[in-house]
């Protein structure tokens, strides 16, 4: 059985979730359930990143401390994702005991090791990013690339990560992993930043106290991202179980946004090796979601909740519309015209329209028996290269391509049915025949588009007349054409997506 560990990054708590971070974690939440299918051993990670100034200011501004800044948001992060359906086995916050455990044990071996030193530093710094800059990385104005707001001078003693010595170790493990980056444009970006050159960087802080202790130096607390990236380890039990966290690591991996690039394609890796552990299996980098051609942000203004699409569109059409519409790597830009349009098209007028026929059919020419499809039907041959492409894509953490494949089946059995018009036809075996082979691509269709379509598929499985889990079907043995038995009872229903306009 292999192993699959996906992780979202862990989202920090100083703003409430948005559809950029749910386009994350639905799409990690779509991979875990498509290896489950294949019989994966799957573990899913998603959680909050805790601590930090940015943290502590926003506590600060809101009357509350740290902590309840950070219980009340994590907890909208859960809530958020329950909404979507997000099937996460575990979700860690920065915060517990046994990431402070873990985290306090990799830094030292990394200590130990000789990467980490004590150093005085002045530099430019990124509240928003909790990162610090150099002048020729800054926008006009000494601002943020990324946050478009004034840097500040901060000027402390602080522990060191020795990265620049660890760059050739890095060179050799991207020339000798050639896919732990994708797609091949941010492996690309990645190399290029250790190229240029690397600057070891700071890791502690002593003007805050809010974040996890150095174990050597207890005036010290972590820089916030080098206590947040090791939440990966920590939730395989690293620091507590460590049989538990061979089985599980390396073979992680990580989806991020391009604007977290740097920090865990250069520096995780890094540390991971400064510390005698395996870098990653994979990472993987998906471009920006744009609203009206910027990123989403609080200084925008333009953040958009994922419960506000859920009330209009339900959860299979909001975790379809970013599957299917959003491509896994270069930037997206979102619009609610472009989601109804998907939403009507795909959702509504192709697969809703074909159960609808295909149930009302069947009810009033077969008695509202189902058929049992044909073993020589021509979509069978559909069927089979619908399945390897879908299958190839997912692996490949394309869903757009996969769900783009798997509605050639929608397609082409609505094109069946156009074709023979059994509504008009006598009963009798052309007309099951016809029918049976929609009922087979339905029964396939609701398990090749439940990683997405979490409630919408199990009850086509439903109305078809079977009575199983569908994500109980493993695959590829459920994706051989021939699966409907026939002979079951069809049920009509509601429209199982009603058209919208926009």
């Amino acid at each position: 059985m292999a192993r699959f560990y996906v992780t979202t990054p862990i989202y920090y708590v100083n703003d409430a979730p948005h559809i950029g971070h749910a386009y994350t974690t639905v799409t990690a939440d779509a991979l875990a359930r498509w290896h489950r299918m294949c019989g994966d051993d799957v573990f899913f990670l998603t959680g909050t990143d805790e601590h930090g100034l940015k943290v502590a200011r926003a506590a600060e501004a809101n009357g509350i401390t740290p902590k309840e800044q950070a219980d009340r948001t994590s907890e909208r992060y859960r809530q958020a994702w329950e909404a979507l359906d997000v099937s996460n086995d575990d979700f860690i916050r920065t915060t517990e005991e046994r990431h402070y455990k873990a985290t306090a044990e990799l830094m030292q071996a990394a200590f130990d090791n000789g990467w980490i030193e004590l150093r005085p530093y002045e530099g430019l710094y990124c509240v928003s990013c909790e990162a610090y800059y150099v002048e020729s990385e800054l926008d006009e104005g000494m601002t943020c690339p990324i946050h478009h707001r004034p840097v500040e001078v901060l000027s402390e003693e602080n522990y060191f990560f020795k990265l620049s010595g660890l760059s050739e170790r890095l060179l050799a493990w991207y020339e000798d992993n050639p896919g732990a980056v994708t797609p091949e444009s941010k492996r690309n970006e990645a190399i290029g930043l250790i190229r240029g050159g690397l600057r070891d960087i700071s890791i502690s802080r002593t003007s805050i106290k809010w974040g996890v202790p150095v174990p050597w130096d207890a005036s010290h607390v972590f820089y916030v991202w080098y206590d947040a990236l090791i939440n990966y380890a920590t939730a395989v039990g690293y620091g507590s179980d460590p049989e538990r966290f061979e089985r599980w690591w390396p073979a992680v991996h990580h989806l991020i946004g391009k604007d977290i690039l740097r920090f865990h394609c250069v520096y995780w890796p890094a540390l991971l090796m400064a510390a005698g552990l395996a870098p990653p299996k994979r990472i993987a980098v998906h471009g920006y979601l744009l609203v009206g051609g910027e990123k989403m942000s609080k200084t925008a203004l333009n953040q958009i909740a994922p419960a506000d699409l859920v009330a209009d569109f339900g959860v299979d059409g909001y975790r379809y519309h970013f599957l299917r519409d959003q491509a896994f790597g270069p930037d997206g830009d979102f619009s609610y015209e472009a989601m109804v349009s998907r939403y009507n098209s795909d959702l509504a007028n192709n697969l809703g329209n074909l159960l609808a026929r295909v149930s009302t059919v069947v009810e009033r020419k077969c008695g509202g028996v189902g058929p049992a499809p044909n073993p020589d039907s021509h979509l069978r041959a559909v069927a089979a290269e619908v399945y390897e492409q879908a299958s190839h894509a997912w692996q490949r953490i394309a869903p757009s391509e996969a769900l783009e494949a798997t509605w050639r089946l929608v397609r082409e059995a609505n094109a069946s049915l156009e074709q023979a018009e059994p509504w008009k036809a006598d009963p009798g075996p052309d007309v099951d025949a016809v029918l049976g082979d929609c009922l087979e691509v339905l029964r396939l269709v609701a398990l090749l588009a439940s990683p997405a379509l979490t409630r919408a598929s199990q009850e086509i499985w439903r109305r078809i007349g079977l009575s199983s889990d569908v994500t109980a079907q493993r695959l590829p043995e459920a994706a051989q054409w021939g699966g409907y038995p026939g002979g079951l009872s069809v049920r009509r229903g509601a429209p199982l997506f009603p058209r919208m306009t926009a």
